[in-house]
């Protein structure tokens, strides 16, 4: 019988032994055994828990995708894109371990139903939130391309500063140009 309480535990255990494997060995390389020796399980407690290897990824990329929420309440729309930018480039989501998870994650989705749907609502949920702080500082029929701009440019340097093309990995410069973009954005279209 199980002990009370731990499946919060070890359900944590699981996905962060997840996101280990898979930066040093990828997808392919991830078995549910070499995660169950990383966090010091069974292997038979992922089937218990996520019902399957996919089922524990889906749950890695909820994870991720948890983090970046916005938890807080910001009211002034400059302050909460500036907000939203940070968090896209959070020490969490720069990590080797959640980079590497993140690269997999987007290959994966082009084939994968579930990973699909869960990029999809990563993608609408960040659009819709700058949208949301857009609609305060831009003139209405800008709001849409500005949400849908900032986003790809937020994946955009993501992407290229977590790979060392630029950067070698300090999203410090990223974060300055995204906000620099916004700011041009809204000296040219504000209200």
């Amino acid at each position: 019988m199980p002990k009370v309480g731990m499946e919060p535990v070890r359900k944590k255990q699981l996905i962060e032994a997840t996101l280990e494997v898979m930066a040093e060995v990828g997808y392919h390389g991830t078995t549910i055994s070499l995660i169950s020796k990383r966090a010091g399980l069974s292997s038979g407690i992922i089937s218990h828990y996520f019902g399957d290897k996919q089922g524990l990824i889906e749950a890695t990329m909820r994870h991720l995708l948890d983090a970046l929420k916005i938890t807080q309440r910001i009211d002034d729309p400059l302050e909460r894109i500036d907000f939203i930018i940070e968090n896209n480039f959070s020490q969490t989501q720069g990590a080797s371990s959640a980079t590497n998870t993140w690269f997999n994650f987007w290959a994966l989705s082009l084939h994968n139903e579930g990973l699909h749907r869960l990029q999809c609502i990563n993608h609408k949920r960040l659009e819709r939130n700058l949208a949301f702080s857009y609609r305060k500082l831009l003139q209405p029929e800008q709001v849409k391309n500005a949400a849908a701009s900032t986003s790809a440019l937020i994946d955009g340097y993501w992407l290229r500063y977590s790979m060392g093309s630029v950067g070698n990995g300090d999203f410090s410069e990223a974060v300055a140009r995204c906000k620099q973009y916004v700011r041009d954005l809204v000296a040219q279209y504000g209200r």
